[in-house]
């Protein structure tokens, strides 16, 4: 027969182990209870911080919790994502990732894999790039553009704001896809000096945020030829994709979404992705993101890690073909 004492450790024990089985669901049931922190990679102002701002204060209402935006620029915002991947999984530390993070492991070679070192939480939204030419550029949609560059290659050049860059890479993937090999001007420090070239007709061609481009193009000095990404930008509604003009396929929008530390437990993932749909659904979010150039998506947090697996497969293959190696 147990002694009292024994009955009594038997007893604590199965106490901890119905605690410690049910431990998940408590905590996804009770977050958050404190404030939660955003980590970016890009200063204030910039598309993926607006974004933050604007779409957080949202998230506020549904969990209950003020959350705190913090700005890490450096090293194409990978300090930031890699302080996070560090972070306690307990969602109250968080990552919002962008085009960057899938490009630069696409350049750099880097081990530090977006995906499976971050847990996917949503897509927010996407800034469409806009493909635009020269005025005095003998093309008016792709076929024209492409039969040009094939004929006459020497007469095109593609400005950028750096190598690897968006811009850079989306006029590599648009040679990749095209079979064309118009080559690239890069410009260090950013893109303004390569938009005032192609205003000036020094250069012919460029990638750049569509928000940006667009009162050139509605001013004349600009024609947009095909938008980068794989849905119609609300800001230049009358320009068709580049898929819709025969390049299918083709997707380089500057994307920007959410992510918390590999290991958050999955009641927490969904309660975030929730808010994040919830927040991107209201028509105040959704009218200030379109008025700074950003459409917001949404989606499960499945549907952003199906996303950027692909984008990094895509990236690494197009600056592959750029360099002349096996993809």
């Amino acid at each position: 027969m147990l002694s009292r004492t024994v009955k009594i450790a038997v007893f604590c024990a199965g106490v901890a182990m119905v605690f410690v089985a049910s431990a998940p669901s408590v905590m996804g049931q009770s977050y958050p209870v404190q404030p939660i922190k955003v980590l970016i990679g890009f200063g204030p102002g910039s598309a993926a911080d607006i974004l933050a701002r604007l779409v957080g204060k949202q998230m506020e209402v549904s969990l209950g919790q003020p959350i705190v935006i913090e700005n890490r620029p450096g090293n194409s915002s990978m300090i930031a994502a890699e302080t996070v991947a560090r972070a306690p999984a307990d969602g109250y530390t968080l990552f919002m990732a962008t085009i960057a993070n899938t490009l630069n492991p696409a350049e750099t070679k880097s081990n530090f894999n977006l995906g499976k070192a971050l847990a996917p939480i949503a897509l927010l939204g996407i800034v469409p790039n806009v493909l635009v030419a020269h005025p005095s550029v003998p093309a008016n949609n792709l076929a024209e553009l492409i039969a040009l560059a094939k004929s006459k290659p020497e007469t095109l050049t593609f400005g950028s704001s750096g190598y690897a860059t968006a811009s850079y890479m989306a006029a590599e993937l648009f040679n990749e896809k095209a079979g064309t090999k118009i080559p690239m001007v890069p410009y260090q420090g950013g893109s303004n000096q390569a938009v005032s070239d192609l205003l000036a007709g020094r250069i012919t061609l460029m990638f750049n945020v569509a928000a940006t481009l667009a009162p050139q193009v509605e001013a004349g000095r600009l024609k947009a030829l095909a938008v980068a990404q794989s849905r119609r930008a609300s800001i230049m509604p009358d320009v068709p994709t580049l898929g819709e003009a025969g390049m299918q396929g083709y997707d380089a929008g500057i994307w920007i979404g959410l992510l918390a530390p590999r290991g958050t437990p999955p009641e927490i993932i969904e309660k975030l992705s929730a808010a994040a749909n919830a927040a991107l659904s209201n028509d105040g979010v959704r009218a200030s993101l379109k008025q700074q150039g950003t459409d917001p998506v949404g989606g499960t947090p499945q549907e952003f890690a199906d996303f950027i697996h692909a984008d990094i497969d895509k990236w690494v293959a197009a600056l592959a073909s750029s360099q002349g190696t096996p993809k």
